[in-house]
């Protein structure tokens, strides 16, 4: 297999001069929108969470759009509507934000269930039914939602069916002392980040997630670890209620791009090791008295009791 993956690294490499401690969010970011999958960072404001989504964007050559999320925000003004054209006679579909490659929605518990659930069919069929008429949403098409945990009042929380549709749930964190005194020093670069050159086009972009979905070999072992984890977390006094078959589905393929982006064209442990706690944590549900527990600690342990194949 001809491995794209130096591409994706050297995009890494490239961005991390643009934000500074955040390397381990931008290459996680990656893996998930490279898995076809939709992301939700859960953290504070100000830590770059919005410049993160519009570098991705821009490296990769790709539309963006993004949505502020506010308890007024109406489903039409995701997805779009129709306006009545004096000159044709005729309605005119005028498209929303959702209609690009990579879409930020911030601080998405602000908006109502309602408009969350306009997000629903987006995120899961790739396409929109506005007034009986069906379209469809760019290739490729990432979600990319944000969420301030500290924060309560004014918001809503996101039901399970919501969170299951989001590939993995990331946090940027703080960034380390060194980074923060670059960024002290320099001032931020957000605004330069608007003015990078891509480093790959759209159908270098589609031709990676290929190679990615079919290039990439799981074993029959390996298959039957991923299975011994599924059922791990099904069976766990840690849990009410474990992994679905969308969660299994989304550690296989988040597994198969970081063998990708590590040069391999096979799937070992150690890539489901490495990302397990980003994709199975908000998918399942814990038991009440683990409920203020570290729950990425917990999904760590889980594993840890799980045969490695040899």
């Amino acid at each position: 297999m001809e491995n794209k993956g130096n591409q994706i690294e050297a995009a890494i490499d490239f961005l991390s001069a643009y934000l500074h401690g955040k390397e381990k969010a931008l290459r996680l970011a990656l893996i998930c929108f490279f898995s076809r999958g939709h992301l939700l960072i859960e953290d504070l404001p100000g830590l770059g969470k919005t410049v993160l989504a519009v570098a991705i964007a821009k490296v990769l050559g790709l539309s963006f759009g993004r949505i502020q999320s506010t308890s007024d925000l109406l489903p039409s003004d995701i997805t779009g509507v129709s306006v009545f054209d004096k000159n044709s006679g005729s309605f005119e579909f005028k498209p929303g934000p959702i209609f690009n490659h990579i879409v930020l929605v911030d601080e998405i518990n602000r908006a109502t269930p309602k408009t969350q659930s306009a997000l629903l069919e987006a995120m899961g069929e790739k396409q929109v039914t506005i007034e009986g008429r069906t379209y469809d949403l760019p290739a490729p098409f990432l979600v990319i939602a944000t969420q301030n945990p500290a924060e309560q009042f004014g918001t809503f929380p996101l039901p399970e069916s919501q969170l299951d549709r989001f590939m993995m749930k990331i946090s940027v964190g703080y960034p380390d002392r060194t980074a923060e005194r670059k960024i002290l020093q320099g001032g931020s670069r957000r605004r330069a980040i608007y003015s990078i050159d891509p480093m790959l086009d759209k159908a270098e972009v589609l031709g990676i997630q290929e190679k990615i979905q079919n290039g990439v070999y799981v074993s029959e072992k390996m298959l039957e670890y991923l299975l011994n984890i599924v059922e791990a977390t099904r069976r766990s006094r840690f849990l009410v209620s474990g992994l679905s078959t969308r969660g299994a589905l989304a550690l296989v393929n988040t597994a198969k791009a970081d063998a990708f982006l590590e040069g391999k064209d096979y799937i070992v442990p150690e890539n489901v090791k490495a990302l397990a706690e980003y994709v199975i944590s908000h998918r399942v549900i814990f038991r009440e008295e683990f409920e203020t527990a570290n729950k990425k600690e917990l999904v760590k342990s889980l594993l840890e009791e799980v045969p490695v194949p040899v």
